[in-house]
């Protein structure tokens, strides 16, 4: 990473930031983002970065990137996914990537303003906060497609998981790098984000506040009605990772012992019944049943078991990603903030 030093005069200097920018088939929103975001961090005191993680776009995406990343310096820094791994493996691939202290993410449709994004970094500094979320209190979405079906999701995951905000969904928040790291981003979790920072921090430490958004004016959204379902799946998915994910033997075992005394409790009553009233037990319901129960039991006992082997190899291992890299901008040769 390049040095730094503040300079005379230059009072309070911020943190190092870096801006992580997933794009997907943004050809057109490419050169009013990287405007918007220079106006917008213009007077950010302190270096910043912007890395944008172009998933795999078969429009051009990359390609103008790497254009507008030659004409603007060698502080915006592009990377290309080899093919569309989603926004998830592209976040993460850009969080990788990033240098500085705290870490800026947004996404590329200009939805989100990047002119919040020094307000969120004071705000975050000043409530001594590892995670700063942004809440589009004035969402300007579709009201049935997009914004009931949010606000049913942001209730049901502040239930679940105990983190209650007003917008899971906003892509414009500000981490502590340190504590973003030790999140490792699979699947579709940035949905998620908050909850998965609140099982490496304290979630007092995890923070909202408003933040501007503007309809869409580029481009099509990548967004429609069947991520509803998808976002349930995640929520159970985040449930059993936050509270089981370095333990699952404890539930796949707590379902079996319940299957199993139930399938135990059957069997003792239908041995009292054989042999001391003497009854015939051969074509009882109950006892296929009990037999049914007991097979499930063991059977979920086992999947503990072989879960917590898995568990510990996993962890003793090491993390891997899954995402592959096609190309990226030189990170020795990258510099810190655009040349007044």
């Amino acid at each position: 990473m390049s040095s730094s030093t503040a300079t005379p005069g230059r009072a309070e200097q911020r943190p190092r930031l870096s801006i992580v920018i997933p794009l997907y088939q943004e050809i057109d929103n490419v050169e009013p983002l990287l405007t918007r975001v220079h106006e917008g961090l213009a007077d950010y005191r302190g270096d910043w970065e912007l890395i944008c993680v172009d998933d795999g776009s078969r429009d051009g995406t990359g390609a103008r990137l790497r254009t507008w990343a030659e004409r603007l310096g060698s502080h915006v820094r592009v990377i290309q996914l080899r093919r569309n791994f989603g926004q998830t493996a592209a976040m993460q691939a850009g969080l990788d990537a990033a240098r500085g202290e705290l870490i800026a993410t947004l996404d590329g449709d200009l939805q989100n303003d990047p002119a919040d994004i020094p307000r969120l970094v004071d705000e975050l500094l000043e409530r001594d906060l590892d995670l700063l979320q942004g809440w589009r209190r004035r969402r300007q979405d579709d009201l049935l497609l997009r914004k009931i079906p949010s606000r049913l999701a942001n209730a049901l995951i502040g239930r679940v998981t105990g983190v209650a905000l007003h917008d899971y969904g906003c892509s414009l928040k500000v981490y502590r790098a340190e504590v973003i790291r030790e999140v490792r981003l699979l699947g579709e979790m940035h949905r998620f984000i908050p909850v998965w920072v609140a099982a490496v921090t304290a979630p007092e430490r995890i923070g909202e506040t408003e933040v501007r958004h503007q309809a869409r004016q580029f481009g099509v959204s990548k967004y429609g009605i069947s991520r509803t379902f998808r976002v349930l799946l995640d929520l159970l998915a985040a449930f059993f990772f936050l509270r089981f994910g370095a333990r699952p033997g404890h539930f796949f075992g707590s379902i079996g012992i319940f299957f199993g005394v139930l399938g135990a409790l059957m069997m003792s009553h239908l041995l009292v019944v054989k042999f001391v009233l003497g009854e015939s037990i051969g074509q009882r319901p109950l006892l296929f049943t009990a037999i049914l129960f007991l097979v499930v039991s063991i059977q979920f006992l086992t999947t503990g078991v072989l879960a917590e082997l898995m568990t510990r190899t996993f962890y003793a291992a090491g993390e891997h990603t899954h995402h592959r890299i096609r190309w990226e901008s030189d990170p020795e040769a990258a510099g810190w903030k655009p040349p007044r």
